[in-house]
């Protein structure tokens, strides 16, 4: 499976964004999906996941009520959508595929638990 992360920008804080992550090659109907970050001089953040045969979703302390993950196996493509964002939200998402669905909770934030990764789509929060 290919992932390609889209919806990135700038924005003010307190805005929102929705971030989409399409799939080609296959559908998502195996995969798991998770949404990670990585802001300058920082380490890959975990942020959400979802899990196609439970719907299980899981997010990282840091954006829970303020993000919210949803998948369109339809159109083949994962959402991220977030509100309220805010400047340390700033960092490029990626977006990664795993045959491990459903995801475990203590997994979720964990890069080395997925195989398949796009390219990463920048998000600026800033006036």
């Amino acid at each position: 499976v290919q992932l390609q992360a889209s919806g990135g920008g700038l924005v003010q804080p307190g805005g929102s964004l929705r971030l989409s992550c399409a799939a080609s090659g296959s559908t998502l109907d195996r995969y798991a999906i998770g949404w990670f970050r990585q802001a300058p001089g920082k380490e890959r953040e975990g942020v959400s996941s979802i899990s196609r045969s439970d719907g299980s979703t899981y997010y990282a302390d840091s954006v829970k009520g303020r993000f919210t993950i949803s998948s369109d196996n339809a159109v083949r493509t994962v959402y991220l959508q977030m509100d309220n964002l805010k400047p340390e939200d700033t960092a490029v998402y990626y977006c990664a595929a795993s045959l491990g669905d459903p995801v475990p909770e203590q997994d979720f934030n964990v890069a080395e638990y997925y195989t398949y990764w796009g390219h990463g789509t920048q998000v600026t929060v800033s006036s």
